[in-house]
């Protein structure tokens, strides 16, 4: 069944054939193509098949489909043969360019006898022959077919190497590869190196190129040394070959640059986004040199003991690592023996087996700022242990061990958690027995003990709810077990964290002010009801009733809850002094010290932080200096002392790794060392931080805030102009499993891949960038609760259709905009984008285009005096400016040169004169500069022109403007030497 209406005329069959070339290969335009090709065979003329069978082809060529293209090429062959005159010049080219192709889906085939592809050449040849061809292509497939093949390729290589080009030889960049990869087979890596440079550089491109060069020049830019290239190179050569399936055997070659950099985790990650080509990939060659590849990756990966990790494979089935490596082994080891019993030859299996024996050339090299290991890619990954700091012994007895709990517990101590989680397992086996220990107590007061710690693990993840829960549970086990001071602890706690379950209906701020203060009136009764408190339970209560207050504060931002806290802070540092309760003594001086933060008193925060440090380092807990040195870093950097602040961050970061992981949020040390970096003038390492960060809240369950900080971290890197960087990491991160189910912030989401958009726009990828784009303005159309960011995206979304030529489509898209922006106002976004689109139309379609760009630019009119009349302050040039200067380029594209030089002169009096500032005088220099270009070239007026802009380079020089002026003095130059 069709899967859309077939055309009924040529127009409509020449419209649709236009459509499907526009979409990405692989079956969706295959099918399409077929369908058109059987609507082109219902009318009469040829040359509408002739072009829906070029169509044809095109999508089985680059849908690796090797097997079908010979077919399609059969027919075009024939009715070239007896209708010759149907084929034009056009056709004809694309036809005897065709012959190519044919040889190259000849040669993947290894079922198609050698004899064969030597006939298929020879017939090429003939046909070149006779119409008066040059043979260069046709020596070039012959020296494809020796490299094939194995045979001694030194002759054929020389035969096509050392003849001239031709209209029908392949582009430069493809033939610069396989001058290249002739050098690479003989062992010449320098010299393959040097013949692939103009493709290595940019300079030179095609469909297939540079991502195909890229893939083989990875490994010898290693051996060369050239590590930081490799790394660039695989980043952009992977984005232009991943998941497609004419391109497989270059997402082989990735995989195995992975795996030979000690980046197998990164191997796993991009095979997992290749699954498709496991099964979409009908050509026996691409498949052999994909399946090679994945077998490196897998068995470098099995190699380092985790073989045992699920792998994406051949559909139907889940896989580990092992279990592919053998299937993927049997299937390529079959391929490289057809094709060598095909060739008569060794050359396949020679070469898999080369591949497959290589050593990694680097132990370890950073391909992207998400560096993730294989103990990462495990189904339930662990939280990184600390690495300087041996794992404390947990007593044998069991008597013991709970007593060791407890005092640990009581004590704030981070290796109660060892023991807790011990002493959970022995407590959970069928077995287990508890002492008959009057130190000890009951088994109720033991399971009470481990519901108030699961509780305290409950409430460092936010799940506030779950954690009162589980507190108010303790405390009633407490009861049973004769503990009241345990038990008021516990109720203390539950009441904290019943404070910071956010309300479902948003009251706002005085809303949990009053629960706030509820809950220490609640803390504070319960505190004077509780008899026989022992001095540390006492210390604790008023250390959450002083925290209470704290969080008050914290939320009201009240002048008048300043005092308060304050005054609960001194309460717990007499009482905790008077008792000696070291840990408290310093959580005293750290709340003290916080609580001046929140007050704006930044001087005195630091000089209690200062008091609390010296304390820590004398008498302790030694766990603490790490939170104590993260505050006064923040404080540094609130205080301008960049320096500082990143001497105190990074050594509390060198301490946390003293104590377990949890002890210390060793996720926001990162956060904030980025935030100092920055301020220091160096973003690299920022965003080694930012990831580092963004990894362990992800690590930790903390999936919203990781994706926040990623999205930080890519925004950092397209601002550095490392687009690639940028666009790896988010394709890493909307690769994770909860984003593609759609489970996180759908807002989120949409920044991240709003940020990518960006990046595929910046690394030039226009067709990519503007498909993300017109995806987001459609999803962000939804967003009734935010019609401001629909208005900025899909604003942007209509200049990258302008860019593409789409001004129909941009139009759409600048009204969808328009419309959001009525309802929230973006003024200066929305001015900017029509102004570009005005230019861009009225550069690309001339004077057809003006009717279109000046009607941009009449909406662009209108924003400008919302603008002024709502007293909007923009951020770059004023918007009346800015317009009267587009309507001067505009008119100027479109041949209106009396216009656009009126225009001018009226964004030049609306700029007014230059004076000191820079980007002022830049902005005014070009205004005259494009005036006197229209009136002295386009008018033809050279003599009043040059007077403009005299006066204009007198004016500059002497405010010392000079590079603003050099332009003007250079066209004024060309006047006078015109005349």
């Amino acid at each position: 069944m069709p899967t859309a209406p077939l055309p009924q005329s040529t127009d409509e069959l020449y419209q649709a054939l236009q459509e499907n070339r526009r979409r990405p290969y692989g079956r969706p335009r295959t099918v399409t193509a077929e369908e058109l090709v059987d609507a082109a065979e219902q009318f009469e003329e040829a040359v509408p098949l002739v072009r829906a069978l070029l169509e044809l082809q095109e999508a089985y060529t680059y849908g690796s489909e090797p097997r079908k293209s010979p077919v399609v090429f059969a027919r075009l062959l024939t009715l070239f043969d007896e209708q010759p005159d149907v084929f034009d010049d056009r056709l004809r080219h694309t036809l005897f360019w065709r012959f190519k192709w044919v040889a190259n889906a000849l040669r993947a085939l290894p079922e198609i006898p050698l004899a064969a592809l030597r006939q298929w050449l020879t017939e090429m040849r003939d046909r070149y022959e006779k119409a008066g061809l040059g043979l260069q292509p046709y020596y070039g497939q012959a020296y494809q077919l020796a490299a094939h093949t194995g045979e001694d390729t030194t002759p054929a290589y020389e035969l096509w190497a050392g003849r001239t080009r031709t209209r029908l030889s392949d582009c430069e960049a493809c033939e610069i590869c396989e001058r290249a990869l002739y050098h690479l087979a003989a062992g010449d890596d320098e010299r393959a190196l040097r013949t692939w440079e103009p493709v290595l550089a940019g300079k030179e491109s095609c469909q297939e190129e540079p991502a195909r060069s890229f893939s083989y020049a990875l490994l010898p830019l290693l051996r060369s040394g050239r590590t930081e290239e490799a790394r660039e190179l695989h980043l952009a050569g992977y984005r232009g070959c991943r998941r497609n399936p004419s391109m497989s055997g270059e997402v082989g070659r990735h995989l195995e640059f992975c795996a030979l950099t000690g980046n197998e985790a990164r191997g796993l990650e991009l095979l997992a986004e290749n699954r498709n080509l496991f099964d979409e990939v009908d050509s026996p060659r691409e498949q052999f040199d994909f399946l090679t590849g994945v077998e490196v990756l897998l068995r470098r990966v099995e190699h380092l003991g985790h073989g045992e990790l699920p792998a994406a494979g051949f559909t139907g089935r889940t896989w580990t690592v092992t279990g592919l490596r053998a299937e993927v082994r049997e299937r390529a080891d079959d391929l490289a023996a057809r094709f060598d019993a095909r060739n008569g030859t060794t050359a396949h299996t020679d070469r898999r087996g080369a591949r497959l024996d290589r050593a990694p050339l680097l132990d370890a090299l950073e391909l992207t700022l998400r560096t993730r290991t294989l103990d990462d890619a495990a189904p339930a990954a662990p939280v990184a242990a600390p690495t300087t700091r041996t794992a404390p012994a947990v007593p044998e007895s069991l008597p013991e061990l709970i007593l060791r709990a407890r005092k640990l517990d009581e004590q704030g101590h981070p290796d109660a958690r060892v023991c807790w989680a011990r002493l959970r397992t022995l407590v959970a086996a069928r077995d287990y027995t508890h002492p008959d220990d009057p130190a000890v107590g009951s088994l109720i007061h033991l399971h009470a003990d481990l519901l108030a710690d699961e509780a305290d693990r409950a409430r460092e993840k936010d799940e506030f709810a779950d954690a009162a829960a589980l507190h108010e549970e303790a405390a009633g086990l407490y009861d049973d077990a004769g503990q009241p001071g345990h038990a008021a602890l516990a109720r203390a706690c539950a009441l904290l964290a019943t404070a910071e379950i956010p309300a479902e209906d948003a009251d706002g701020t005085e809303a949990k002010t009053a629960v706030l203060t509820a809950t220490h009136a609640s803390m504070v009764r319960l505190h004077e009801e509780t008899p026989g408190l022992t001095p540390r339970q006492e210390a604790r209560l008023l250390r959450l009733r002083a925290t209470a207050l704290g969080m008050r504060l914290q939320t009201s931002g009240s002048q008048e809850h300043i005092a308060p806290v304050l005054a609960e802070v001194d309460l717990l540092h007499a009482f905790a002094t008077r008792h000696d309760v070291g840990a408290q003594i310093a959580g005293a001086l750290l709340l003290r010290a916080t609580t001046h933060a929140m007050s704006g008193d930044l001087p005195a925060a630091l000089t209690g932080t200062d008091g609390a440090l010296d304390r820590l380092r004398e008498h302790g807990p030694a766990w603490h200096l790490p939170r104590a040195l993260a505050l006064r870093g923040r404080l540094q950097l609130g205080l301008q002392n960049a320096q500082a602040a990143y001497t105190d961050l990074a050594e509390g970061l060198r301490l946390a790794a003293d104590w377990p992981a949890g002890t210390v949020d060793t996720s926001r040390l990162h956060s904030d060392l980025a935030g100092a970096c920055l301020h220091l003038g160096r973003p690299d390492e920022a965003l080694r931080h930012l990831t580092r960060s963004a990894e362990l809240d992800l690590r930790h369950g903390s999936r919203f805030d990781a994706y926040c900080t990623y999205s930080n971290a890519a925004q950092l890197s397209l601002d550095l102009g490392r687009v690639e960087d940028c666009i790896a990491l988010l394709d890493s991160v909307l690769a994770e499993p909860d984003v593609t189910a759609g489970e996180p912030d759908d807002r989120l989401i949409a920044q991240l891949r709003l940020t990518r958009a960006r990046a595929l726009h910046a690394g030039e990828d226009l067709k990519a960038a503007t498909a993300e784009f017109v995806a987001l303005a459609a999803e962000s159309a939804g967003w009734d609760d935010d019609p401001g960011s629909h208005a900025m995206i899909a604003a942007e979304t209509a200049v990258l259709l302008g860019e593409s030529g789409e001004f129909g489509q941009a139009r759409k898209a600048a009204d969808q905009a328009l419309a959001a922006h009525a309802r929230d106002p973006r003024h200066e976004q929305l001015s900017n984008c029509l102004r570009e689109l005005a230019r861009l139309q009225a550069e690309r379609q001339g004077p057809e285009g003006l009717t279109d760009a000046r009607a941009f630019l009449a909406d662009a009119g209108r924003i400008a005096d919302e603008a002024r009349a709502a007293g909007y302050e923009v951020h770059g040039r004023p918007l009346d400016v800015a317009l009267a200067y587009e309507h001067g380029r505009v008119n100027a594209y479109a041949g209106e040169y009396e216009d656009a030089l009126t225009a001018l002169e009226k964004s030049l009096a609306l700029l007014g004169e230059p004076g000191q500032d820079q980007e002022q005088a830049g902005e005014w220099a070009e205004c005259v500069r494009l005036a006197g270009a229209v009136e002295g070239i386009y008018l033809e007026r050279p003599a009043p022109a040059r007077t403009r802009l005299d006066a204009a380079v007198s004016r500059l020089t002497a405010l010392g403007h000079t590079e603003a002026a050099e332009p003007l003095a250079s066209l004024a130059a060309r006047l006078r030497d015109e005349e």
